[in-house]
């Protein structure tokens, strides 16, 4: 059975474990040690996690199978973006799913989610950052019918990514 949530400043432990594990996970193999350290640092510390959950124009949601916690989804709109798209505009910034839990559909349901969640907020465009060398969220996004809509960088540790744009009308 799959479920998804809402995730509250409750769970925090939680949310911070499977965001460490997913993202070291994902992005081992093509980056050093030290940048992933320090953007799981930033990114994931309890003071930061703690202000993206207060944050009024941002939502986290849970998703498991079965019972366990196999990732989440993080939406942002407004000025929460994190690149001004406009009010009409939803940003997917997570979809984080674990290793043993992917190439199961749920990446898909998260989408769908967010899709609906653009649709009761009155969004006409959802859209996301993506590394440029991630070529399997890449492909699992244009088969979903996004497009290539512009390019942004993407401070990594001591080095500059490029992160392609995706967007997809709802």
């Amino acid at each position: 059975m799959i479920t998804i949530e809402p995730c509250s400043l409750g769970q925090l432990d939680l949310l911070r474990s499977v965001s460490i594990d997913t993202f070291i996970d994902t992005f081992r193999e093509e980056n050093t040690e030290e940048n992933l350290q320090a953007y799981v640092d930033r990114a994931f510390g309890e003071e930061q996690l703690e202000k993206e959950l207060a944050e009024p124009e941002s939502a986290f949601y849970l998703i498991y199978l079965d019972g366990q916690l196999a990732g989440y989804l993080k939406l942002n709109w407004g000025s929460s973006q994190t690149e001004q798209m406009g009010n009409d505009h939803l940003e997917v910034e997570r979809i984080y799913i674990r290793m043993i839990f992917k190439r199961k559909g749920l990446g898909r349901m998260l989408l769908n989610y967010a899709f609906d969640e653009a649709k009761s907020k009155g969004k006409h465009v959802i859209w996301l950052g993506v590394w440029e060398k991630n070529q399997d969220a890449l492909y699992f996004y244009k088969k979903l019918g996004f497009f290539e809509a512009g390019e942004h960088v993407f401070q990594f540790g001591s080095e500059q990514q490029t992160d392609l744009i995706l967007k997809r009308t709802v």
